[in-house]
């Protein structure tokens, strides 16, 4: 059997750390992006190479598609050297950060950040990479739960996932024909570094959260990578133009 690649931005820390782990256990060899932490990364890479897979990680910022090119001539020239193919199985959109203000004091500066992370960095770099991008493969796009449910705060940062759903949608649709499968994945509360940690370290906000989620607890990284990991898998040969919640029952 051909040896599955997927490709993940922002895979050093937090969900995409974990994703990255739960594709290598799956069987799978990463290519990852960072935005800075170097050091983060290559800890990364150690720890994907312990479980048995190859893994590289390369710099990008998702937010200048100026970058993208170069990118991918590297990760693809890459893929040529070892494996003889410049191609991969799967494109895991992830990369993103999160600016909290209510929409009336939302400012041009915080719409045009969360535009270029969370919607147009993901559409331009999934466009650019199709022609890598092998028959049966996959796209996994990340979204939120804050899609379903409205929490003041959130409303720029929603608006562009709910942008991607719909986006997936049509990728499902246009790129079926060639037997990709596109998804998006929606966590809810989770326990990362994001907003400084917030759900992680302010217990408070982190009890709440939890009494307001069905299962009664907020999310770990490893309640989402799971789900990722098995969506590069045969067993979800037949899902596709899906929006899978992963929050535990949060807001039901």
């Amino acid at each position: 059997m051909e040896q599955k690649i997927a490709v993940i931005t922002g895979g050093s820390r937090g969900l995409g750390r974990d994703m990255a782990l739960s594709l290598a256990k799956k069987g799978i060899d990463l290519i990852f992006t960072y935005n800075a932490n170097k050091a983060e990364a290559d800890k990364v890479v150690q720890e994907i190479k312990a479980l048995g897979q190859k893994a590289i990680a390369y710099p990008l910022d998702i937010t200048k598609p100026e970058l993208f090119d170069a990118f991918i001539d590297t990760a693809m020239a890459h893929l040529k050297e070892h494996t003889g193919k410049a191609k991969f199985d799967f494109l895991i959109n992830n990369a993103g950060f999160i600016h909290y203000e209510n929409f009336d004091a939302a400012s041009e500066e915080q719409f045009d950040d969360m535009l270029k992370v969370h919607f147009k960095g993901p559409f331009l770099l999934t466009q650019k990479v199709l022609p890598y991008l092998n028959e049966g493969g996959g796209i996994i796009n990340i979204s939120s739960g804050l899609t379903r449910f409205a929490t003041p705060g959130y409303a720029t940062y929603a608006a562009m996932k709910g942008a991607m759903e719909t986006l997936t949608l049509y990728l499902a649709k246009e790129l079926g024909s060639r037997k990709i499968r596109a998804n998006i994945v929606a966590p809810g509360a989770i326990e990362t570094d994001i907003q400084g940690g917030a759900v992680r370290d302010n217990a408070d906000l982190n009890a709440y959260l939890a009494s307001q989620t069905a299962l009664g607890r907020v999310g770990l990284p490893g309640d989402v990578g799971g789900v990722v990991a098995f969506l590069c898998t045969d067993d979800a040969r037949w899902i596709t133009a899906q929006r899978i919640e992963v929050s535990g029952g949060m807001n039901l």
